[in-house]
């Protein structure tokens, strides 16, 4: 099909030029978030404009969007705001005293194997949340900390790809019963810990050309805020019990999240009551202090791909693929490198509606795979990515220079894993 020809070829158009900003936001000397409100609001104008639908119509498909992404965004907001409270109380100047290393070789791999299995049992956007957190404690110059970001990122979403509630598409797969959980998890661990190691042992290379941090990362002699070891343990709980509250209720995780946080605004209004110099330490102050540019940037983004979505314009790259690439093993692959760049949950749910084969088909631990550790080759592939540019700032000609190569070499070795171990154990 040919893309110039399409009836929403505007919709693309607009999408790629406003992604094309978002990565040269530096030398253009634009603000990404602004960008990605433009593209979002000028996409689905323009979809209204060229749909033959009534409006009735398509204002129920946006609001269906908009119903999804407000999930995420609310999702984000309670994970965000939870790991501030824990922030304000010093509560991660507990971990970090645990988890110290003097080099930063053995930082690196201790922070990628904490990000790695908490991303199994949490989420991938939760764990990039809190391990960035931490590792800020940890190494107080954004610039040496650079690396190990992009590895939590890395890790992270490699974590969740081998659970089914570790990311959102395997929870899609897993939920429309093309995967069941033990299958998925034995088939996926290996490749899913291949894709990491190729770039850790990669960052690992490269840090020993300075072993040693410029500024020591000793712990701070800081003192504990009131109530720090309570707040750190029930909010870690709070963020643990997100999947299991899912689980036992059926409802989203983001109703899991906004009761955990509800919880933990009720025990520190009772912690600190009347007491005026703690008034930091709750959370009305903690709101203050969660970044809205780097929600308000999701948001932009999640509804500029939702347009393409509704456009049409991703289910006809997927036909595309189905009609020209007759390998199904290819065409997992060839999805996992495009979800790098388009968000991966359209692209799983066109695949889910475009293939129909028995649960637990090896295309389908493909598929998860793919859309799982595929987004870590650019930022902007994945939630977790696109949270860590509002943290870190880091942009994504940087990312794209130090960890694109390393992250698609982890990619395509994980996959050639899975193929072997499946030919030989299977």
């Amino acid at each position: 099909m040919n893309f110039f020809t399409h009836p929403y070829f505007l919709v693309l158009l607009v999408f790629v030029l406003g992604y094309l900003a978002i990565i040269f936001e530096y030398p253009l000397r634009v603000n990404k978030t602004a960008i990605s409100l433009l593209i979002a609001v000028l996409c689905w104008t323009l979809y209204f404009f060229r749909s033959l639908f009534p409006i009735k119509e398509d204002l129920l498909i946006l609001n269906r969007h908009v119903s999804e992404i407000s999930q995420i965004i609310f999702f984000l907001m309670g994970a965000m705001t939870l790991v501030e409270l824990i922030d304000s109380h010093q509560g991660f100047k507990i971990i970090t005293d645990l988890i110290h290393a003097k080099t930063k070789v053995k930082m690196l791999a201790i922070v990628t194997l904490f990000a790695f299995l908490l991303s199994a049992v949490l989420d991938n956007l939760t764990t990039t949340i809190l391990m960035v957190s931490i590792v800020r404690k940890l190494i107080p110059y954004q610039k040496e900390r650079f690396l190990f970001s992009c590895m939590i990122v890395i890790a992270a979403n490699a974590g969740g790809a081998w659970t089914p509630i570790g990311d959102v598409t395997t929870t899609m797969l897993w939920i429309g019963g093309e995967i069941t959980t033990l299958r998925v998890m034995r088939s996926l661990f290996l490749p899913s810990l291949v894709s990491i190691l190729i770039p850790l042992g990669i960052f690992s290379f490269q840090l020993k050309k300075s072993a040693n941090f410029e500024e020591k990362t000793t712990p701070s002699s800081a003192k504990l805020e009131h109530g720090a070891r309570t707040v750190l343990i029930l909010g870690l709980l709070a963020l643990l019990c997100v999947p299991l509250f899912k689980a036992l209720t059926g409802l989203p995780p983001f109703m899991g999240i906004l009761i955990s946080l509800a919880v933990l605004w009720l025990l520190t209004d009772f912690l600190h009551y009347g007491v005026e110099k703690r008034k930091h330490l709750r959370i009305p102050h903690v709101l203050t202090k969660i970044d809205t540019a780097s929600i308000l940037f999701f948001l932009g983004i999640l509804l500029s791909v939702a347009a393409l979505e509704s456009a049409g314009i991703l289910h006809d790259l997927a036909g595309l693929l189905n009609t020209h690439v007759k390998n199904l093993p290819l065409i997992a692959t060839l999805l996992g490198i495009l979800s790098a760049v388009i968000d991966n949950v359209p692209l799983v749910a066109a695949s889910m509606g475009m293939y129909h084969f028995p649960s637990d088909d090896s295309f389908w631990h493909m598929i998860a795979y793919a859309a799982g550790t595929g987004g870590s080759i650019f930022i902007i592939g994945s939630s977790s990515g696109v949270a860590l540019m509002g943290m870190e700032k880091i942009d994504f000609v940087s990312y794209m220079k130090k960890a694109t190569l390393p992250v698609l070499a982890g990619y395509l070795i994980g996959i050639a894993a899975y193929l072997i171990f499946t030919k030989v154990f299977v």
